[in-house]
């Protein structure tokens, strides 16, 4: 039996971890008493719908016209247990916007990964065509979720992103399309929908399926492959002080190429739901978050790929956080706890064996001290645990920096 204690004030995080699986379970009701009760401190004037990521800070910059420049980079040092340390500048993105007009920006993002590699992370022309609707085509991120949108290191707790949202939104994900994105204010809604190119159904040498589920179809805009549209759409609703609910959805197939799109299992359908909770207050923050994805199909994918991609992918997490600091200064020392449960092999077709691996859980708690309005140092510590019998993971801690501008 192992406990931990995460000091938040004058109140204290208590989480009791065995390896009994049904109690790990109840976790998740700990965590969701811890933020009923932070519920009940002060409330504030912060607004839920204030969060901004870097294409909205480019696009809603002050110039009438011209060139916007920014960035935000992530430096990390990750040490798994009984393991050497690992130092990695895991990103660093630049940010270059252009006003061309009061209705017409070009918003772009080019990241260096790991120091080695180089992606265009977004690429897009926006329109205003009036007060709510906007015009957007190009490289843009696909609405799913909150981290896929807003990834950007100071916006979210832990040195690593969640590890759901790697396997199964998967984080980053971005493909080629155009659609139409807006708000209504007078009934609290912002609304995106677009059309976009697919997940690739063999990415090179990569297939769909195992541990990281739908990550390799993932083809960033490079000579992209579209065979079948498919569709994505994401409501927010922020009519609620300080709560912002959002539920998204991406439906449609992969996208084969042209010497196998008419063989047997040459592509799968996708249905991916998604369903999203914040919630913003001067000492206290929270989130949510659950995505379900139904794939169709797979039984003949896998016997024609060699693949063993789960039929049903399924993934959630709760994190609350509270500000250790007076309000009354400007830094901001936020203690954590996430639980996070997903699984790629949620359901499988017949002709491969779920594998249990796959389903896995893991507690992260850690501190993310705000030193300054895009500044960020942060550490935490890592519980991970899978349902395979007889398998130990090796826990890890971690430490960053984080800057956004």
């Amino acid at each position: 039996m192992r406990y931990i204690f995460i000091f938040a004030g004058n109140s204290v995080l208590f989480i009791i971890i065995l390896n009994n699986k049904i109690m790990q379970k109840k976790i998740i009701l700990i965590t969701l008493l811890i933020t009923i009760q932070f519920y009940c401190q002060k409330e504030n004037t912060i607004g839920s719908k204030l969060q901004t990521n870097a294409a909205e800070k480019l696009i809603n910059t002050n110039l009438k016209k011209g060139l916007t420049i920014g960035g935000y980079a992530q430096i990390d040092y990750n040490q798994k247990e009984s393991d050497n340390g690992i130092l990695d500048v895991h990103r660093f993105v630049l940010l270059f916007g252009y006003k061309f007009s009061d209705k017409v920006q070009f918003v772009s993002e080019i990241e260096y990964e790991n120091v080695k590699e180089v992606f265009v992370e977004q690429a897009f022309l926006n329109y205003t065509i009036n007060d709510n609707m906007n015009l957007k085509a190009g490289l843009m991120l696909v609405p799913m979720g909150i981290i896929n949108e807003y990834h950007e290191p100071t916006t979210f707790n832990g040195v690593e992103r969640p590890s759901m949202d790697k396997s199964i939104v998967p984080t980053t994900w971005r493909e080629i399309g155009v659609g139409v994105s807006g708000r209504f204010d007078d009934i609290s809604l912002k609304y995106q929908a677009f059309i976009f190119n697919g997940f690739s159904s063999v990415n090179g040498t990569k297939v769909l399926g195992g541990s990281n589920g739908l990550r390799n179809g993932r083809q960033k805009g490079a000579k992209s492959t579209i065979n079948t549209p498919t569709i994505s759409i994401k409501i927010d609703y922020y009519g609620i002080a300080k709560l912002r609910l959002g539920i998204s959805g991406y439906f449609g197939k992969t996208q084969p190429k042209d010497d196998v799109q008419n063989l047997i299992g040459a592509d799968v359908g996708i249905n991916m739901v998604g369903l999203d909770a914040r919630y913003f207050n001067k000492k206290i923050t929270a989130r949510g978050q659950f995505i379900y994805t139904a794939i169709s199909n797979t039984f003949a994918y896998n016997l024609a790929n060699s693949a063993k991609l789960g039929s049903r992918l399924q993934g959630f997490y709760i994190e609350t956080a509270y500000n250790l600091l007076p309000i009354t200064k400007k830094q901001k020392l936020d203690a954590f706890v996430r639980y996070e449960k997903y699984d790629t092999h949620h359901k499988v077709a017949t002709n491969i064996i779920k594998n249990q691996t796959h389903n896995r859980n893991e507690i992260t708690f850690g501190l993310t001290y705000h030193i300054a309005n895009g500044a960020v140092f942060k550490a935490d510590y890592q519980i991970k645990n899978n349902a395979a019998k007889n398998t130990i993971l090796k826990n890890q801690f971690n430490l960053g920096v984080g800057i956004f501008f």
